[in-house]
């Protein structure tokens, strides 16, 4: 029997199955994101349905007469080894499938084999590897005649952007994918591309474009038969309008979602929509009241036929996600007996696959069912488990999680500060002294793994890792230095505080609402240099933070206090919160840091230590003039041996030129900054240019394989956003992100001539080595704080000592 020749299309959807029927590309059935993390770790909580034009080859179609070559039984294998979940083993066999396809000069299979590598990459969430790879493949595609398949990969591309949160490479990838098809028969691509650019216009923050553009894929899936597609793109719609506040129309939706699931065949595809099904009904719970009961029996009728389906099935994997969401809708209406039991079960099934990304949840979830029952320490080693299992695939889940919805919160978030609460609470139940300490140290540890990841993901990469490779853990303070850690929960603000003697813990009665209102009125308020508006927020933020350790602080004599802030309180200046009579800053020197386990507490060493200083004084692309940069440079020159970069002379190649030929130990850049939530956005301006952070990351990180790192990056006129958290973390781990031991930075941007004022101060107050870095800054600090023109803390308060403060 003759085969078809050419290639013979599969779409798959982490492992299910759904054969194009026709040649080539013509016919593509769209997919579900992965099941695995297609719904975000807080259970219940629905996210958005990728349906994306990911292309498989299953086979090897030539004819009998040209038997397949290795290249085509390569693919095959990766196909095999992706249907059977061994998605490292399918990149591995697609890649080589590729390589060994451009050998014989086939591009156009060369191109399939890429695309079908980069899904593999994307399922293992190394988003950066699939872009890479899909690059690649669109570039071949631009040479062929073919427009359909140079729109599928412009596509897949589109939604890897997608995933990867890079909305304007979105945009003008799925954009370019959408003209090429115009007028073309391929209503699965275009109803695909369709469902992507409603995710689009969500993440965009336009719920209304986002609804029509499902609707339209609803309509478009039905008259070309494609009921897969027609089922998520409804309950997308469902979501949307849950955004919109309107419940009455996506409980519509959902019930038209649960009409057609049910003439489906027995597939996992219908079991992942019965899923998503239940977990929409409990969605809707809260806005529509009046109709719990019906609502609460639909969605646990929903979960419970998809249990029974995956265990007809045999598929563990689904079956772990129907126990788990079915046992925490039991939780929910405070059955806990019945919830115990379904996690339990939910638990077993994800062992018994070997699925981290399901097994870490409910494991998760079975720690908080057992806290509710009262048994504390069965909770807090089940959630103990929980963060060992998610360890190893942290990256994967924040970046599946980032891709499934549009909220910036983090998803994983609660698990650590859950855990922490519970240690918390299990040291108030203790009364041994050793135990209670222990309990505290183990509370904070969560909350530091937990700031690590987050700046793991925050710059996605392994900066942290490096870093943590290369210090010691800090337990041990000098003498004089208090270590302040709050910890902000939803219903208290807990201080953590070490101290000469150990760890103290002291419990403020204020909310995560009310002190985050207070944080967001005190930063717009500090920086209005006309006005004393900021003062009473200075005073209660003072009261909350500070006056509660003053006994402790005055016994051991206190003259450095670091702080660790969470959240919000990344967004504010410490320095100048008031106890009603003087600044912070005139009591102590001030420094922060991302993390106490990201600090490498060594002094800098003075003497031997060289200084390159580069910036701008003329305005460029669009930015106003610096004219006091000069004077700064020039000040600052006269302290430190060392070069300069100004003007003309301040280019990304000089820079890197001048880094890899000499040993600099201070880096001065006095240029306009922004530092933004996403990283990519963040950058430094120089005369021609923007010198982004994975930029500066990389020409620093030439000191890394020096025996002694970069011992200060000063950034004396960049800014973040206000009430943006994320951009201050950003603006706290640039210095581990370029492998600087600290960072002096502004949290925005101040007068020009304030600025080289206090740098200059700084520079001028580190040459004492009686004094630590935290300590000239304070110097520098009280030197415009007592003149009357420069006073006010809009002008000193926003540098920032970041990291290593000694």
């Amino acid at each position: 029997m003759n085969r078809l020749k050419g290639f013979r299309i599969q779409y798959s959807v982490f492992g299910f199955r759904c054969s194009a029927f026709g040649l080539q590309h013509e016919h593509l059935i769209a997919r579900l994101k992965p099941s695995a993390f297609s719904l975000q770790p807080e259970p219940l909580a629905l996210a958005y349905l990728l349906l994306s034009a990911t292309v498989l080859i299953s086979a090897v179609t030539t004819s009998a007469s040209s038997p397949p070559s290795v290249a085509d039984e390569t693919m095959t294998h990766g196909t095999e080894a992706f249907q059977r979940g061994s998605h490292e083993d399918a990149l591995g066999k697609w890649k080589e499938a590729a390589r060994q396809y451009a050998t014989q000069g086939q591009s156009h299979q060369q191109s399939q084999a890429l695309v079908a590598a980069a899904r593999a990459a994307d399922s293992l969430g190394q988003t950066r590897h699939a872009l890479q790879l899909l690059e690649l493949a669109s570039a071949l595609a631009q040479n062929e005649p073919d427009a359909l398949w140079r729109a599928t990969v412009l596509a897949q591309l589109g939604h890897t952007y997608l995933t990867a949160r890079q909305l304007d490479a979105a945009s003008t990838h799925l954009t370019q994918a959408r003209e090429l098809i115009t007028g073309s028969s391929s209503p699965a691509l275009t109803a695909s591309l369709l469902n992507d650019l409603g995710i689009l216009y969500a993440l965009q923050n336009h719920p209304e474009e986002a609804l029509t553009a499902f609707t339209d894929t609803v309509h478009l899936a039905q008259q070309a038969g494609l009921p897969l597609v027609a089922l998520h793109a409804r309950l997308n719609a469902a979501r949307t309008d849950l955004q919109l506040n309107q419940p009455t129309n996506s409980r519509i939706w959902i019930d038209q979602a649960l009409e057609q699931v049910t003439t489906l065949p027995p597939t996992r595809e219908k079991a992942v929509g019965l899923m998503n099904i239940g977990l929409l009904y409990r969605r809707l719970l809260p806005s529509l009241p009046d109709f719990h009961a019906p609502l609460v029996l639909r969605a646990a009728g929903a979960l419970q036929e998809a249990v029974g389906l995956a265990e007809q099935l045999g598929d563990a994997r689904t079956l772990s996600f129907a126990l788990g969401y079915l046992g925490h809708l039991y939780e929910l209406e405070h059955r806990l007996d019945e919830a115990l039991s379904f996690t339990r079960r939910a638990i077993f099934s994800a062992q018994s696959v070997d699925a981290p990304e399901s097994l870490y949840r409910w494991q998760w979830q079975l720690g908080r069912q057992l806290a509710a029952t009262g048994k504390l320490d069965d909770a807090i080693a089940s959630y103990r488990q929980a963060t060992g299992t998610l360890q190893p695939i942290r990256q994967t889940v924040a970046v599946a999680a980032a891709s499934s919805s549009w909220s910036d919160e983090d998803p994983i978030r609660p698990l650590f500060f859950e855990l922490a609460d519970l240690l918390l609470q299990r040291a108030s139940l203790t009364e041994e002294q050793p135990a209670v300490t222990q309990y505290l140290f183990a509370a904070r540890d969560a909350i530091e793994a937990f700031k690590a990841a987050e700046l793991r993901d925050y710059f996605q990469d392994d900066c942290v890792d490096a870093l943590q490779a290369r210090i010691t853990k800090l337990d041990t303070l000098a003498a004089g230095t208090a270590v302040v850690y709050p910890i902000v929960f939803a219903d208290r603000l807990e201080l953590l505080v070490s101290l000469s003697n150990g760890l103290k813990r002291l419990s403020i009665p204020v909310s995560s609402a009310t002190l985050t209102q207070e944080v967001r009125a005190f930063r717009k308020t500090v920086e209005k240099r006309t006005t004393r508006e900021y003062l009473p927020h200075a005073q209660q933020l003072y009261d909350w933070l500070i006056r509660p350790l003053e006994p402790d602080l005055a016994s051991f004599r206190i003259d450095t206090l670091v702080f660790i802030p969470d959240g919000p309180l990344r967004t504010v200046p410490m320095a100048a919160l008031h106890d009603g009579r003087q600044f912070l800053i005139e009591k102590f020197a001030v420094a922060s840091t991302p993390g106490l386990n990201l600090t490498d507490p060594k002094p800098i060493d003075r003497d031997k230590v060289r200084l390159l200083s580069s910036g701008l004084t003329k305005a460029v692309q669009g930015f106003p003039s610096l004219p006091f940069v000069e004077e700064e440079i020039n000040a600052i020159r006269t302290l430190y041996q060392g070069d300069q970069l100004l003007n003309a002379e301040f280019s990304t190649p000089r820079l890197e030129q001048e880094l890899r030929d000499h040993p600099y130990g201070i880096l001065h850049l006095a240029t306009h900054g922004w530092f933004a939530s996403d990283t990519t956005q963040s950058y430094l301006l120089t005369y021609n240019g923007k010198l982004t952070i994975n930029e500066l990351d990389r020409l620093i990180g030439l000191f890394r394989y020096r025996k002694d790192p970069l011992e200060l990056l000063t950034l004396s006129a960049c800014q973040t956003g206000i009430g943006d958290d994320r951009s201050a973390l950003g603006l706290a781990g640039v210095a581990i992100k370029a492998g600087a031991r600290s960072a002096l930075a502004t949290l925005w941007f101040i007068n020009d001539e304030a600025s080289a004022t206090l740098v200059s101060e700084f520079y001028r107050q580190l040459r004492n080595p009686a004094l630590s870095k935290a300590q000239a800054l304070q110097q520098a600090q009280q030197k415009l704080l007592a003149d009357r023109v420069y006073e006010h803390p809009a002008y000193w308060s926003p540098f920032l000592l970041l990291n290593n403060w000694l």
